[in-house]
């Protein structure tokens, strides 16, 4: 369990000379960042060969890591290869993940496909349980965090993705803060707000919750469909300031992963703002 909140960029910081994970790791540790997200997004990218190399360079470091899964995962898509598919995907990912020492998977977990939310709550969750019976029976003991979506026809709200939560041992929410700021079309983009984000995660899912807490934080722009893209955090409307200040306030620990277009910049900027408040 993190002892304090960690600051790190969703995949190897820009500024990484020949670029790899283990050279990204190392980066993490010169910049005086302490986590990194390894981004499977396209393809789980790092060989069962290469694990022990990275697991070892992350000890090493200190720096601690998570997991982005692909974005090919739908668990409520209409055709039962797509759901098998998306179901090996992420367990690809938490069986890497876990041999590189990461402490934590997320991914995007669906859409709505024009149903009934209920229906596609209960459809997720089937591929959930199915996914935690393979990492339990493989003795796999890694947090599955289902992502809240920045898009209206995605599935995963955060009142979808807490109750989810609730049902399952392994299973945490990854709070995208801009993804929900986005979603909401300008809302939950105040300290009431994110007072009230981290007030619920608490409520349903205990302490335990916000002292491992896997966030997403960039800038974000948006419509009233929802995210349209990720921004440099100075040059969009998202409040970083007050959400740094409401995570200090309830002393959440674990990992903030800075997904701007400049990463590692406004991690730093991220941290260095947290590091000066009261």
């Amino acid at each position: 369990m993190p002892k304090k909140l960690l600051f790190g960029t969703a995949g190897i910081p820009f500024s990484t000379k020949n670029r790899s994970t283990e050279n990204g790791i190392k980066k993490i540790k010169e910049l005086n960042l302490e986590c990194m997200e390894l981004e499977f997004v396209h393809s789980v990218n790092i060989t069962k060969e290469r694990c022990p190399e990275v697991k070892s360079v992350a000890e090493k470091t200190g720096v601690e890591l998570t997991v982005h899964a692909p974005y090919y995962i739908n668990l409520n898509a209409i055709e039962k290869p797509k759901i098998h598919a998306s179901i090996n995907r992420i367990l690809s990912s938490c069986r890497i993940g876990n041999l590189c020492g990461a402490k934590s998977v997320t991914f995007h977990a669906g859409f709505y496909m024009k149903q009934e939310p209920e229906k596609v709550f209960d459809k997720i969750k089937s591929g959930v349980k199915e996914i935690e019976k393979k990492l339990q029976d493989e003795n796999i003991s890694i947090w599955l965090r289902p992502e809240t979506t920045g898009k209206k026809t995605q599935w995963g709200s955060l009142e979808e993705i807490v109750s989810l939560s609730e049902e399952f041992d392994l299973v945490l929410p990854c709070i995208d803060f801009s993804h929900l700021h986005a979603r909401s079309a300008g809302k939950n983009n105040s300290k009431q707000e994110f007072e009230s984000i981290l007030s619920l995660v608490e409520k349903k899912l205990g302490k335990k919750a916000l002292n491992e807490m896997h966030m997403h934080l960039s800038g974000i722009n948006y419509s009233d469909k929802g995210e349209r893209n990720h921004l440099i955090l100075k040059e969009s409307d998202m409040n970083y300031k007050e959400l740094l200040q409401v995570l200090k306030d309830f002393n959440v620990k674990g990992w903030l992963i800075c997904e701007s277009p400049n990463l590692e910049e406004d991690a730093l900027l991220l941290k260095k703002t947290f590091e000066e408040l009261k």
